[in-house]
């Protein structure tokens, strides 16, 4: 085997890793608009818009819509016109909803403390810094501008 060929075999199984490390994170994870992770995102931020709360979830906003009658059908937050701008509707959570985001927040935190429990410190730091690489990298060439051209 050649030096090309050695290089495409580790590239291809870089990429079979990737992609499983994809579907055990999508199996484990709470999901884009999760009740959950929703509990956790008005837990850090306290009050917030319907229209940023969203935007960061990265849901359309029917979506967000359902879950949230969801959430204050069953006690956990409050939604309520916003003061700056009746047009839009501030949600908070209620007393029980914090009570809540903060479980699902510490189970979140001991699982992914977990995930990593193969490597020691250092090995952490030093995937972080690979995977912040790679990121990046991705990010200019399937993500940025012209990146359709780049990704044949």
């Amino acid at each position: 085997m050649n030096g090309l060929e050695g290089e495409a075999d580790v590239s291809s199984r870089l990429v079979c890793n990737f992609r499983e490390i994809g579907h055990t994170l999508r199996a484990v994870s709470e999901g884009k608009g999760s009740q959950k992770r929703i509990l956790i995102i008005l837990r850090k931020h306290g009050v917030i818009t319907q229209s940023a709360l969203t935007e960061k979830l990265g849901i359309q906003p029917g979506s967000a819509s359902e879950v949230l009658g969801k959430l204050e059908a069953a006690g956990l937050i409050v939604r309520s016109p916003s003061a700056g701008d009746r047009r839009t509707t501030d949600i908070r959570l209620t007393p029980a909803g914090e009570e809540q985001a903060q479980e699902a927040m510490q189970r979140r935190m001991a699982r992914q403390a977990r995930m990593f429990d193969c490597l020691s410190a250092q090995e952490k730091e030093t995937l972080l810094g690979l995977l912040e690489r790679v990121n990046e990298s991705w990010d200019r060439l399937y993500r940025g501008e012209g990146a359709q051209e780049r990704r044949e």
